[in-house]
């Protein structure tokens, strides 16, 4: 049976950051992975002669070339990468929009100030305070991540919708919990996402899973696709190795896992604890729309649109329909600040992500299927076209992903993109050398998996090397 020092399960972003930080320090090291493909949902696919991303709207947490502190240049520092390596190029800049009431932000936290004290006078100095709040917060402090962020919000600012505002691509962006938000998941979002920024490769997504893979495999990591795990194999407290799908067994002296807590939890031997993590309810369907032109031709020059159309912003799934399309996020992959020697994006491209329901698109026989992906393809469409020029004219190919699609990239419950609502910070489970990273451990998006995998390598694989 062939032996391992650390076997992670999962080759999406977190488990390949692990993978390349345990291999420096010479472990022998087997990702295993139960797709054909690597990434998780932030992987890519091709269409039509045409290469689309999955998931990636936008790589948080940027900063400029050079920048000596923040989860990217931990992330190149700690994986021995070069700012060049993942091509970075900043975002355009981006909007809340609310009924009546538009806050626009970019990479430079002093426009959103300007725009808040534009349009909420009253909470200029308010927001001040909040900004101070988040300065020396602790991510992995554990008694304040499952504080209320609305009930923290409510007593810092006294304009309901400022709050709802804030909190909307936030929770977009990074929040398995219905209604409310962890104050530790909103601290994290709110750097990643108002104080630091968007950015995003020319070519997508694939240019980093391309370099971490490449890095990974030159350090002598192994790297098995279609190989998914059946089973934990445990002695006691202790994990002892895997056994895939197809009955092949491997030991491993521990475990690092990014399938997801319950999803992990499942797959030991001893399943007592299996019950205890409730799995995440909110999954999306999102659109692909390649137009015959660049969306700045059609007014459209942001990067990223978040959009409610009421005073309350609703973040909970669906309970009657497949999908809300009350509120959504409109993204186009053209408007970033490309260098002058890249140009533009060869397709014009708009992506909606609408919020649906899993057990209802599960629940649907082929033929439905494939018509409610049109029909909400087109509902989701006309909801979007209220807060930006309309482009239904100009499109010339669409893709359509639904939470089924979600449920085959990630294998999560529920197709829940970012996990359950209970997080595990420290990556701990019940058994001793069995560990979570990724989603589950709290980190979220590219860049907070990234971290995730390194931060749980280091913290629980790496003790003896690093002291």
């Amino acid at each position: 049976m062939e032996e391992f020092d650390t076997i992670i399960i999962g080759a999406g972003m977190s488990g390949l950051a692990a993978g390349i930080r345990l291999a420096y320090f010479d472990q022998k090291v087997c990702i295993l992975e139960r797709h054909y493909t690597i990434g998780g949902l932030n992987s890519f696919y091709r269409l039509n002669h045409r290469d689309y991303d999955v998931g990636l709207h936008a790589v948080t947490n940027f900063v400029g070339k050079g920048a000596k502190k923040g989860p990217i240049a931990k992330l190149l520092r700690q994986l021995r990468f070069s700012w060049d390596d993942f091509q970075l190029r900043p975002q355009l800049g981006s909007a809340v929009v609310f009924p009546d009431v538009e806050l626009n932000f970019n990479n430079d936290i002093e426009l959103l100030k300007a725009e808040i004290a534009a349009k909420f006078p009253t909470q200029r100095d308010r927001f001040e305070i909040l900004l101070k709040q988040l300065v020396d917060y602790d991510d992995l402090n554990d008694e304040m991540f499952g504080l209320s962020s609305r009930k923290i919000l409510q007593e810092i600012f006294t304009e309901p919708l400022l709050i709802e505002m804030l909190l909307c691509p936030l929770m977009w962006y990074g929040n398995a919990r219905e209604n409310d938000m962890d104050f530790g998941q909103f601290c994290i979002m709110f750097r990643s996402i108002y104080l630091e920024g968007f950015g995003r490769p020319f070519k997508g997504v694939r240019l980093i899973l391309k370099h971490l893979v490449r890095k990974y495999r030159a350090l002598g990591g192994q790297l098995k696709l279609r190989s998914g795990v059946a089973k934990i194999l445990t002695d006691g407290e202790q994990a002892v190795g895997v056994q895939l799908d197809n009955g092949t067994q491997l030991k491993a002296k521990r475990i690092l896992s990014s399938a997801g807590a319950v999803e992990t939890m499942r797959m030991c031997e001893d399943t007592s604890e299996s019950k205890v993590v409730q799995a995440g309810q909110l999954t999306f369907i999102e659109s692909i729309s390649v137009l015959d032109c660049q969306p700045k031709e059609i007014g459209f020059d942001k990067t990223i649109v978040f959009y409610n159309d009421s005073p309350q912003f609703h973040w909970t799934r669906p309970q009657t329909e497949l999908c809300d399309a009350r509120t959504g996020v409109i993204c186009s992959p053209n408007n970033y600040l490309y260098d002058a020697t890249e140009g533009d994006l060869q397709d014009g491209i708009i992506r909606l992500t609408t919020i649906a329901d899993y057990n209802r698109w599960n629940g649907l026989d082929e033929n439905s299927y494939r018509r409610e992906k049109l029909r909400w393809y087109d509902l989701s469409v006309a909801s979007a076209v209220r807060f930006m020029p309309d482009f239904r004219r100009r499109v010339i190919e669409t893709d359509v992903f639904t939470p089924k699609t979600i449920r085959r990239f990630t294998h999560h419950d529920n197709g829940a993109v970012y996990g359950a609502p209970k997080k595990q910070l420290d990556g701990r489970t019940h058994l001793k050398n069995l560990f979570l990273c990724g989603t589950d451990q709290g980190f979220v998006g590219i860049v907070g998996a990234i971290v995730s995998g390194i931060s749980i390598a280091n913290m629980h694989c790496l003790r003896t090397e690093l002291s």
